[in-house]
């Protein structure tokens, strides 16, 4: 197995390709992660998201507005951004869960000024989802003591908002410096968040 990058009572971060230690992942109760878009992505390369077939729990997956979705699915979610830089949505697919839809709104974070309008943090990361968008899914799809995946995490806003919500999370990111933003994010008391 391999050693945490950051671990604390409500979440563990490992600094890892998620295919390398996804047999010895305990079960989860919700899967919610951002894979790299196929179409929008290109330096990470083809992202295989197969494996997610092998979690039998409800999943909420981002993906892109044009690009199409390689697993099944029982619902379709929109994340409505308010703003048009390559899309003013992107899609949120529901495996193994409900077939009703949602739309969620939030701000897309772009820079200091919008993050600051929206009580968010600006992480570098080319796709950081806003927490506006990442608290009603956790608080909505979960429930306290749940224990939620992210096998994408980028720079930790759902750990974080996991922790904030009396909820576990397993983060799992490849890029190390990703891993650094999201442990400083985890472990510093941030704002309490609203539901």
């Amino acid at each position: 197995m391999i050693k945490p990058y950051y671990k604390d009572e409500w979440v563990t971060i490992y600094n890892c390709d998620c295919r390398e230690i996804l047999v010895d992942l305990p079960k989860v109760d919700l899967v919610l992660t951002d894979p790299p878009y196929p179409d929008q992505h290109l330096e990470y390369g083809e992202c295989d998201i197969t494996f997610l077939k092998e979690f039998p729990c409800r999943q909420l997956i981002f993906w892109s507005a044009r690009a199409e979705f390689p697993l099944d699915y029982t619902a379709i979610h929109i994340w409505d951004k308010y703003v048009g830089t390559n899309t003013v949505y992107e899609r949120i697919f529901e495996r193994n869960g409900k077939t009703s839809y949602r739309v969620y709104r939030g701000q897309k974070i772009q820079n200091h000024i919008t993050a600051q309008i929206n009580r968010d943090i600006v992480t570098g990361h080319k796709s950081q989802k806003p927490r506006k968008v990442i608290l009603p899914l956790v608080s909505g799809y979960s429930k306290q003591g749940d224990l939620i995946l992210d096998t994408f995490m980028g720079t930790g806003v759902v750990p974080e908002v996991a922790k904030k919500l009396n909820r576990h999370c397993i983060g799992i990111e490849i890029s190390e410096k990703y891993c650094e933003i999201a442990a400083k994010r985890c472990s510093q008391s941030v704002m309490k968040l609203e539901v």
